[in-house]
């Protein structure tokens, strides 16, 4: 058994971004060696998430959509009693998930067809990480 860490980091120009992070993911793991094993992607910051969707405009703006309905800006969180502007940012981390872990089968991401990884930043223009775990044969 082995296993590889890496981190990335995120400074993002925009407040909400989705980057697709796949070729970086890809990367990691042909550089890790491992051929069966999982491989863990996980926002390590509470207004960040990740997930795994199709990397098309219109999809990407409807997440986008979803998520701005669901936890809209707006003025009133009680969190941002504590001097905080991001409490939206808080609950679309919770709707999106913080991680996903992706199997990992003949040194290959078994995504399907159209499976994307996407890092989601949701209070961005700070500097941010992203943990990449690898453990497998």
């Amino acid at each position: 058994m082995r296993s590889n860490t890496e981190y990335l980091e995120f400074n993002t120009p925009e407040h909400r971004q989705y980057i697709n992070i796949t070729e970086q993911v890809v990367t990691f793991l042909e550089e890790s060696g491992v051929r069966e094993g999982l491989l863990l992607v996980s926002a390590m910051h509470i207004t960040a998430g990740v997930f795994i969707n199709d990397d098309e405009p219109g999809i990407l703006g409807d997440i986008d959509e979803l998520l701005e309905t669901l936890a809209p800006f707006r003025k009133d969180y009680r969190h941002h009693g504590t001097g905080e502007t991001n409490g939206d940012s808080h609950l679309k981390n919770i709707l999106v998930g913080h991680q996903v872990v992706v199997p990992v089968t003949g040194g290959r991401l078994d995504l399907g067809p159209w499976q994307q990884v996407f890092y989601a930043e949701f209070d961005g223009r700070r500097r941010k990480r992203l943990l990449l775990k690898v453990i497998g044969d």
